[in-house]
């Protein structure tokens, strides 16, 4: 496919020469409702060396899971890749009638990073438009990423979606919304030179607040060692309502974990939203230290996806699973909240969160 995106000059104000925040839309809350969820099937082996048979069983399971609330949309390569992917799907159970599949190229399978960005404005004749930003597969780390880079653009020409391009790069990992005007980010990814060296701290807050829709930018400092996308938000803090995150911490002072997370803890206590009100703060244990290859895999309970009928989140074979599953539950009340084991998938350095990207109703 030689498809390339339109140039910025002239596309990335489909609607008029307003940004998405000036016509009034902005990005729901995950926890909002969903018309679907958007997954890119994962085939990249170089992803997960030596691994990636194994992880077909527990990316069914998440799609099974899916399909009980919402419908699952998935880029695939070619018709082989299709037949493949269905071959597991139908071996894992799940309901076809509420699967799509997509001849839409992809280089990886982490679509909350190169999937769309949908926004939505209930009010407007058009009420949903997509962002498709720049991707660079985390600062340049894993060419090529070219098809990646263009899927929210195919996504919006198949259906007829206009489709904004901001010019710079971002992932949707990297931001955590409310829906209600705020954007949550870390500076260890969004300051990082490899992505958009030119940008200061103040002009990447104006794109994110023009580009999503949002009143207010909140930033912390870090995230977990051995994350290669330098420290995305969903790893590390996720908001469960409007006023409230879960953030995750280390127990274990020992741990090269527990001083990031630690600094990270502080500077939530000190935020304030636009009401003038404080974060309510539930803490989430991390699971056990998890070795592979040499390697450690950034291991987060806080990689969770909220689906419309449940929180499906990640699980270590760790003794801390169970009382992760607790805590997250009691967030949401209204939703089941499903553990899957994702000990292989991790070694593809993201899970569930990272795999899904939610389209929402409206």
């Amino acid at each position: 496919m030689s498809f390339t995106k339109k140039s910025d000059s002239l596309n990335n104000s489909p609607l008029g020469g307003s940004t998405p925040k000036q016509l009034g839309y902005y990005f729901p809350a995950e926890f909002a409702p969903h018309v679907a969820t958007w997954l890119s099937w994962p085939h990249k082996e170089a992803s997960w060396p030596g691994k990636i048979n194994a992880i077909y069983s527990p990316y069914c399971k998440f799609i099974r899971e899916l399909t009980k609330g919402e419908l699952v949309r998935i880029n695939v390569v070619d018709e082989a890749m299709k037949i493949f992917a269905m071959d597991h799907l139908q071996n894992a159970g799940v309901d076809f009638s509420k699967v799509e599949f997509f001849f839409h190229p992809t280089n990886d399978a982490w679509c909350r990073d190169h999937g769309p960005a949908f926004l939505i404005n209930p009010a407007a004749d058009q009420k949903k438009v997509i962002v498709d930003w720049g991707y660079n597969a985390w600062g340049n780390k894993y060419p090529p990423f070219d098809l990646d880079d263009v899927v929210p653009t195919l996504i919006g020409e198949h259906f007829n979606i206009p489709v904004y391009h901001p010019g710079i790069v971002m992932e949707g990992g990297s931001v955590e919304f409310n829906g209600k005007g705020t954007v949550m980010t870390s500076t260890a990814c969004l300051l990082n030179p490899n992505r958009n060296p030119h940008l200061n701290q103040q002009q990447i807050e104006e794109f994110l607040c023009n580009y999503y829709g949002m009143e207010q930018v909140l930033w912390v400092d870090e995230g977990i060692i051995g994350d290669d996308t330098d420290g995305h938000i969903d790893d590390t803090v996720r908001f469960v309502n409007e006023d409230t995150v879960i953030t995750v911490i280390e127990e274990d002072k020992n741990d090269e974990n527990y001083a990031l997370l630690q600094q990270n803890l502080r500077q939530l206590k000190e935020m304030r939203l636009p009401t003038g009100k404080q974060l309510n703060i539930v803490e989430l244990p991390m699971p056990e230290e998890l070795i592979y290859e040499d390697q450690r895999l950034p291991c987060s309970y806080a990689n969770f996806y909220i689906a419309n009928q449940s929180v499906i989140v990640p699980t270590f074979r760790s003794a801390r699973d169970e009382k992760a599953m607790q805590i997250i539950q009691s967030c949401f009340p209204g939703r089941e909240v499903v553990g899957i084991d994702s000990t292989d998938i991790i070694w593809g350095l993201g899970s569930f969160h990272c795999l899904s990207q939610q389209e929402p109703a409206v």
